[in-house]
Order: C-alpha cells, then structure tokens, then sequence
C-alpha cells in the first residue's frame, strides 16, 4: 500500500502563482486575488479568492485555472475553489513584488 504524502499550504500557493488574471500582467497571489489555503489531513484543498471587480468576465476562467493549477500538484486529492466578495478586493492586496510589475512602486 502507498501513501500519499501530505501537501502543504507553500506548495499551493506555489502552484497558483502560476495563474494569471489575462488583463493584467501579475499572478494571482501577488495581486492579492488569492484570501485563503486550507489543506486537510486528506490533503483535499479549498481555496478561498476573490477577483477585482466582482463583474470580472474572466471570473470562471481565472477560477478554473486555479482549481486546475491546484489539482496538478503532487498528492492532492480534491480541490474546491470559492471566489468570494467579502471583503471586496483592493490595490493595497497588491504584493511587493506585484506592485513592482505594475510599475507601482516608488
């Protein structure tokens, strides 16, 4: 019998500084899309992001991408992606590094 290993919250989030929102040039990590990663003992992955306008038409995609970019990790078993608007998403989410990207940093 083989065992999964346990996946940890690091590597998702890794795997979702993969995912772009395609209008602007930023993963959704450092842009701050991305509120919460929670992994359980049976390593099955909710992630809990938001968008930045909540009539985003990129909405579904950039979820799915995420759902996807989760399930392809090592030893994960299920995935659930919520987008959420609570609270409502704004530029200071933004990391560090994204604000350099941007060109928003001074």
């Amino acid at each position: 019998m083989t065992t999964k290993k346990q996946v940890g919250v690091e590597e998702v989030t890794d795997a979702l500084k993969d995912v772009y929102d395609p209008e602007i040039p930023v993963n959704i990590v450092d842009l701050g899309l991305v509120y919460g990663v929670d992994v359980d003992e049976g390593s099955n992955v909710s992630v809990k992001m938001t968008l930045t306008a909540a009539g985003c038409g990129m909405g579904p995609f950039i979820a799915q991408q995420a759902e996807w970019a989760v399930a392809d990790v090592d030893g994960v078993n299920d995935v659930s992606v919520e987008v959420v608007f609570e609270p409502p998403w704004s530029p200071d989410r933004i990391s560090e590094d994204g604000k350099k990207l941007l060109g928003l940093d001074d």
